[in-house]
């Protein structure tokens, strides 16, 4: 059952992934390329917009809002079908698989971290503690919601 389940998740995030992917030409987030906004629209460093999956395509603004939307729709529930499986794991393997995932993040930011400068790792170090501080922020308030949640049942 355990390995169906898996399968089945990982299965699911590949169509994920994919999308989400950079491209060729897409290094990754602009903030860590020195881009930025531009008139409320991400520019890349050449002053044209991009950052997304139809980036190439000249759409009109009602288009981009219509394909925002329908990805936003597709991420929502791609998530709400991995939690709906997740939901019916035991306490004992959510915990491993989270403390899986904390390790394979911390080996991914160790080995970011390692080919930054002495200043861009100080930048990058600064990020990942206001990260962690969300992060503690977003456990307090779940926390919270559920025993809000808890109390409403009863």
């Amino acid at each position: 059952m355990r390995k169906t389940l898996t399968a089945l998740l990982l299965a699911a995030s590949l169509p994920t992934l994919a999308i989400a992917a950079p491209g060729e030409d897409d290094m990754g987030p602009y903030h860590m390329r020195g881009e930025g906004y531009h008139d409320g629209h991400m520019m890349r460093g050449d002053g044209h917009h991009g950052g997304s999956m139809m980036g190439g395509m000249d759409l009109t603004p009602e288009q981009r809002q219509k394909v925002r939307s329908a990805m936003r729709e597709q991420m929502q529930t791609h998530r709400d079908i991995t939690q709906r499986y997740l939901d019916k794991l035991p306490a004992a393997d959510k915990a491993a698989m989270q403390k899986e995932q904390e390790a394979n993040r911390d080996k991914h930011q160790k080995a970011i971290r390692d080919t930054l400068t002495a200043e861009q790792q100080k930048q990058f170090d600064q990020m990942q503690q206001d990260m962690e501080k969300r992060r503690a922020e977003r456990r307090e308030f779940e926390a919270w919601k559920a025993e809000r949640d808890k109390k409403a049942t009863q």
